[in-house]
């Protein structure tokens, strides 16, 4: 009998490539992201690097539906496919308007504090990510151009 508490051996699932793709594509946006100064670049990556982790959720999980309908966020289509994944989708999908704005040059609408706190959480959601795949995870160490 076990506990709700007690750990489960570590079975990694089967992953597909596409999802190992989009995990790699979206570290490397964290590393981008971390490296950049300005403020919207920073935000933008961080939020298009949560894009690509929820992407890799959904091309691991998803199936294909019998019928077409109209094309739909990532963010909407998470908690169908992963439903603990649910808060994470709508804080992500609440900031994609900002996102767009920073895409757009219009930075002054993004604070330096604003891109450091979705850089911390998209490397927190891309850890919960991996670890909702069963995946190994390696935390990513602080920079020293953040730590301060």
């Amino acid at each position: 009998m076990t506990t709700p508490t007690a750990r489960r051996p570590f079975h990694p699932v089967a992953t597909s490539a596409a999802a190992y793709g989009l995990l790699a594509t979206a570290h490397r946006g964290l590393a981008e992201a971390a490296a950049t100064t300005v403020p919207a670049e920073r935000y933008a990556a961080a939020h298009l690097a949560a894009l690509r982790a929820a992407a890799a959720v959904l091309a691991a999980r998803a199936r294909p539906a019998g019928i077409r309908s109209r094309p739909r966020s990532v963010w909407v289509l998470l908690p169908e496919v992963a439903p603990e994944l649910a808060e994470w989708a709508t804080f992500f999908a609440a900031g994609a308007g900002k996102r767009a704005a920073a895409e757009a040059g219009l930075a002054r609408w993004i604070s330096t504090r604003d891109a450091d706190d979705l850089l911390r959480d998209a490397e927190t959601f891309l850890a919960v990510v991996e670890t909702t795949l069963r995946l190994p995870h390696q935390p990513a160490l602080p920079l020293a151009s953040r730590a301060g």
